[in-house]
């Protein structure tokens, strides 16, 4: 069946070691939220992440049923990807024929950003999948347009992509060059096809509104791209010079006896990005390589076809793959790194929750450096066993009890210490413990404790401190 390889090659490749690597900054923000209650959920997105809000609905859902556990967060977008591929192949085979549909879909399987967001719980690879599949509805509705049931799914579908991301809605200009192509021969798409995208408009209007107030908070740290950024886009994309490379020899040997295949899938691979750039100029910057990994199936379908023209027979054709896979090795294993996720600061959230859970006692409580990094507290509790409970000593309030990413400090540490014998210090890097706090947080321990122990894993330092003594130890061990 058409569908079924590229969904069990993609299941195989991008599901292997999906739990390999530890989890990510961003992957720990989908694990506090989804934790929250539905009107906690709800109440966060008035403030922050609005955009990632479906996501976040749709994850709370699915971790009620199967737990947290790294293999069931990164488990849907595992099924994303592999349904991707299913439906790539299926635009395929509308576009160029069956062979070049089904390479197209085993050809998105081995590339190895498909890996890499397909092992991240967060919302990219389900967006890829709904501009996929978007697409797909949309050369259902060309092919009958007349269907009212044609017109309400591809709407559906569209909808369901501003949802989950707003960016990815730039495919839409890559579907109304596609709408206008067609129009010339039949005029009521333009009316049609105009109903159903202010429909689109009308129900992702609100989240577009709220994303928008709160754009200078979420993306103020994206730089604005230069022109090598928008040359350098598939090389991006694919997280491989191989594979970018490969895709575009192969897409020059696309061809079709019908304009309007390659016309789509290179509008879909290239219009988006250009939009993306091109806002990107002003005072916010949108332009991120995984904002636009939606644009890849335009590339796979393309290079699919160039394949499938180049390769007549299916032995040259699948020893052609075999090779590109083994080329690909390399980019593959790089994305099941234990730190890929959290590049370019790793952080070794499970040794330091390892450290503390063989050394805990009973009364223990914990300081995580928040001043210095973000999730590293989340991310240590996340490996922590689950039933040992410490006190935060400098927390004041929970980020799900003000609807927020981050927690509320406590104004006047001093006054936040109790009577703990031992409080564990988890800060970012190898410095003196000390240093890495707020300077009120590290006079108020220092007159009360000393460094008792100091252990340095990837990325930062586990110390545990002892009452009693003015004097600070700087002993490691």
């Amino acid at each position: 069946m058409l569908w079924l390889w590229p969904f069990a090659v993609t299941f195989v490749v991008s599901g292997f070691g999906m739990a390999g690597s530890l989890l990510g900054r961003d992957e720990l923000v989908t694990w506090d939220m989804v934790n929250r209650s539905t009107g906690q959920i709800l109440a966060t997105l008035q403030n922050v992440d609005a955009v990632h809000g479906t996501y976040y609905l749709l994850m709370h859902m699915w971790v009620g049923i199967f737990g947290d556990s790294v293999v069931s967060m990164r488990l849907p977008t595992v099924l994303a990807v592999s349904a991707a591929a299913s439906v790539v192949g299926l635009i395929g085979n509308r576009l160029f024929g069956y062979r070049a549909g089904i390479l197209a879909g085993l050809l998105f399987a081995f590339v190895p950003a498909v890996s890499r967001y397909g092992q991240e719980a967060r919302s990219y690879a389900l967006v890829v999948l709904a501009v996929a599949l978007a697409t797909l509805l949309l050369l259902r509705v060309l092919d009958k347009p007349s269907g009212l049931w044609r017109w309400a799914a591809y709407s559906l579908a569209l909808t369901f992509v501003g949802l989950l991301h707003l960016i990815a809605l730039s495919v839409v200009l890559a579907h109304a060059c596609m709408l206008a192509a067609h129009a010339r021969q039949n005029r009521s798409l333009w009316w049609k096809s105009a109903l159903a995208l202010m429909a689109v408009g009308a129900c992702v209007t609100p989240v577009a509104l709220l994303g928008r107030s709160q754009v200078q908070r979420q993306l103020w740290w994206v730089p604005k791209p230069g022109g090598w950024d928008l040359l350098s886009l598939l090389h991006d994309v694919c997280a491989s010079t191989l594979c970018a490379g490969a895709l575009i020899a192969l897409a020059l040997f696309a061809r079709s006896p019908r304009r309007a295949p390659l016309f789509l899938c290179g509008a879909w691979a290239l219009l988006p990005a250009v939009l993306v750039w091109a806002a990107s100029q002003g005072a916010v910057s949108y332009y991120r390589q995984v904002y636009v990994l939606f644009t890849l199936p335009a590339w796979v379908l393309l290079a699919g076809a160039g394949l499938a023209r180049v390769c007549r027979s299916w032995k040259a054709t699948a020893a052609l793959l075999a090779a590109l896979a083994v080329l690909a090795l390399p980019d593959q294993k790089q994305m099941r790194q234990p730190f890929e996720h959290d590049v370019p600061v790793p952080l070794d959230y499970a040794a330091a929750a390892e450290v503390i859970a063989s050394g805990y006692r009973p009364g223990d409580a914990v300081i995580y450096d928040r001043a210095n990094t973000w999730k590293l507290d989340g991310g240590v509790q996340y490996y922590l066993p689950s039933d040992l409970k410490m006190r935060d000593v400098f927390l004041a309030r929970t980020p799900a009890e003000i609807n927020e990413l981050y927690p509320l400090q406590c104004s006047v540490p001093v006054q936040c210490l109790k009577d703990e014998r031992r409080i564990w210090l988890v800060t970012q890097g190898t410095d003196f413990p000390f240093n890495a706090l707020d300077p009120g947080e590290s006079m108020a321990l220092q007159s009360r404790y000393t460094v008792s122990m100091s252990r340095p894993v990837t990325g930062m330092t586990v110390s545990l401190l002892v009452r009693g003594g003015g004097r600070d130890s700087r002993q490691k061990s």
